[in-house]
């Protein structure tokens, strides 16, 4: 009888444990996947593919579906990187041209819970980069779903060319990177249910030219339904300084195939991916372009008219950007880089950053970065949405100064490019000991950005400082340094400045001023 009980006893014990696991075999369109267990309550699908290989004829194409499979995917691994140019950490044997693939993190026991759905775009100058760089365990261990993109960069994801528009029905060429991230969206409608996840409580969240990629998929009418809110961390594409056009974009496209003594693209097609990608390849034209098709007109001119996608957003840039570039500065080399600036531009300039000393000249060229290449593009996405859009507007400034950092060199005075994702990805989670500040202001970020993909567009919730809606006349920025804490938009003038000289560079363009 007591051996009996303890069978039973027994038995129950491992029902309770395969009932208390996460989904960790389920289906998608293409056929049966199995993921990994992490923890005891996380499932880790590390790749599954959401479009064909774009090899061979597919090579600058627009994704097409993928294949079916027989039997359960074994989603175990990540997939390799997209070819690019090698650095220490990633080398040619890592990368390959099958790259459209993508990951899911689910705490979800069942298909039916209905979890909100955090989809991550990540950064690395529409050239570099792997969506295996962060999965989101320690977000999706808040209560969401996360997804982690692949997809093309460099010249494979924008090289623009007449022949390409040519083939192409509607007769246009390039972001062949953002098209793969349109049709990953479509594949998370399709599929993410069989996660435990909502296709209706998408929040698509981005880092540096990912974040570009949020705002331009927030612009984009072909996005449009395929997300409720954004998240943008240091990146928004608003500077009229290096948009092209398609004509300009085929004629870059056009060097680039002289360049590499090509005669067509069907010559081009025949190149291993190595030499259109690697660390010799000088292709000028990597980055979106307006189409007429993904992209329809400058971002800038698209929210003065409200012509986008009018989702809740959250925009948040870093108070020390361009420590990752920039460690020391000459006199000579601060002269030269100002004095680029047209007509009297280089003298105002001088005189809001005079650059007297070493010091002083490293911290004024660090700040013009930061103001130009982030400060700036985010205040005039926040501003032009409150100004033409009802949807909320969340605005962020992370200050904190660590002596951890992704990829800042010395003299620091805060946070520098990326040092966001140490806060978001849970790096201080078992180090609050030795960074407490840091710890604190992980869980503070974490906590808010969830908040933000389980509400459809409110970061708040209990036991956090109260965030309200952006208002440029009040303290309505949330500062993270040592806590979080409410200021006023930080580095007003210096914004204020590139503000001005934008609307000159738009004025001279569009021939309202001669140079």
């Amino acid at each position: 009888m007591k051996e009996k009980l303890l069978s039973i006893i027994c038995g129950l014990l491992v029902m309770m444990t395969i009932q208390a696991q996460p989904l960790l075999k389920t289906h998608v369109e293409t056929g049966d996947v199995e993921g990994v267990l992490e923890g005891n309550d996380l499932a880790c699908y590390y790749a599954i593919p959401y479009a064909a290989p774009p090899v061979g004829d597919l090579r600058w194409k627009a994704p097409q579906p993928a294949k079916s499979w027989k039997g359960a995917l074994k989603a175990k691994e990540t997939a390799k990187w997209p070819p690019q140019p090698e650095k220490s950490y990633v080398k040619y044997d890592m990368m390959d041209e099958d790259c459209l693939y993508l990951s899911v993190v689910t705490p979800a026991k069942k298909e039916n819970e209905a979890l909100p759905v955090m989809v991550w775009i990540h950064g690395g100058s529409f050239r570099t980069e792997h969506y295996g760089g962060e999965l989101w365990q320690s977000l999706a261990r808040r209560g969401v779903v996360t997804v982690s993109v692949g997809y093309r960069a460099g010249a494979l994801g924008y090289l623009a060319h007449p022949e390409l528009a040519k083939e192409n029905p509607e007769g246009h060429s390039g972001n062949y990177g953002l098209l793969d991230l349109i049709c990953a969206l479509q594949w998370v409608q399709r599929n993410i249910k069989n996660f435990g996840g909502d296709p209706a409580k998408v929040t698509i969240f981005g880092e540096s030219s990912g974040a570009m990629c949020c705002n331009i998929l927030c612009a984009s009418p072909l996005a449009k339904g395929l997300f409720r809110a954004c998240i943008s961390e240091s990146g928004a594409f608003m500077s009229p300084l290096s948009l092209m056009d398609q004509a300009t974009a085929q004629m870059v496209g056009n060097m680039f195939m002289n360049q590499l003594q090509k005669k067509s693209i069907e010559e081009m097609r025949q190149m291993d991916a190595k030499s259109l990608t690697g660390n010799d390849v000088n292709f000028m034209g990597c980055a979106p372009i307006i189409d007429g098709y993904v992209m329809t007109a400058p971002l800038y001119e698209l929210y003065q008219k409200g012509e986008y996608n009018d989702v809740p957003v959250l925009i948040m840039h870093n108070s020390d950007e361009a420590a990752t570039e920039i460690e020391s500065v000459s006199e000579e080399m601060y002269n030269q880089q100002i004095g680029q600036l047209p007509g009297h531009w280089a003298d105002t300039l001088k005189a809001y950053y005079p650059g007297r000393t070493p010091e002083e000249r490293l911290d004024n060229l660090r700040d013009i970065a930061r103001d130009l290449n982030f400060g700036w593009p985010a205040y005039a996405w926040a501003t032009l949405q409150k100004q033409t859009g009802k949807s909320s507007v969340y605005v962020a400034y992370l200050a904190q100064k660590s002596d951890t950092t992704v990829y800042a060199k010395s003299n620091r005075r805060g946070a520098a490019h990326v040092d966001d994702i140490l806060y978001l990805n849970g790096s201080f989670d078992n180090k609050g000991d030795r960074y407490p500040q840091e710890k604190k202001v992980s869980d503070l970020m974490q906590q808010y950005w969830v908040n933000f993909a389980k509400t459809g567009g409110n970061p708040n919730g209990e036991g956090l400082p109260a965030w309200p809606v952006f208002d440029e006349q009040k303290p309505t920025v949330m500062q993270f340094n040592n806590g979080a804490s409410l200021i006023n938009v930080p580095n007003k003038k210096g914004i204020d400045l590139v503000d001005r000289f934008c609307q000159y560079v738009r004025d001279l363009r569009a021939g309202k001023i001669t140079q």
